[in-house]
């Protein structure tokens, strides 16, 4: 199993909006989700400063070929309708990486 930390800002006009979504989340997207080998998917909201909001998000991936299942779920219609919607709500921080949405976090502490 791997564990995945991620981070993305909200924009601020937009977090209402995000919240709404994911108070009822489509059930296409939760099937794809478990279907892709995620488990234990949670999303974390802060403003950090005024009107400054950051998402946080963890998962457990349980799969054995990460970017397959990555890909098999960016083919997805639901999940790309599901996207389409939640996209323009986040803008990537400023040092995110060349191919990254959301950044991907490094894991310096973890205990069971």
């Amino acid at each position: 199993m791997q564990r995945h930390g991620m981070v993305i800002m909200l924009r601020p006009d937009k977090v209402a909006y995000y919240k709404e979504l994911h108070a009822a989340v489509w059930p296409g997207v939760l099937k794809k989700i478990k279907e892709c080998h995620i488990r234990n998917y949670s999303i974390y909201l802060k403003e950090m400063e005024p009107d400054r909001f950051y998402l946080f998000s963890y998962f457990e991936y349980t799969g054995t070929d990460f970017a397959a299942d990555m890909a098999r779920m960016a083919a997805d219609p639901e999940t790309q309708r599901w996207w389409r919607e939640t996209d323009p709500c986040q803008k990537p921080i400023p040092l995110h990486g060349e191919k990254e949405w959301w950044s991907r976090t490094e894991e310096v502490f973890h205990t069971d």
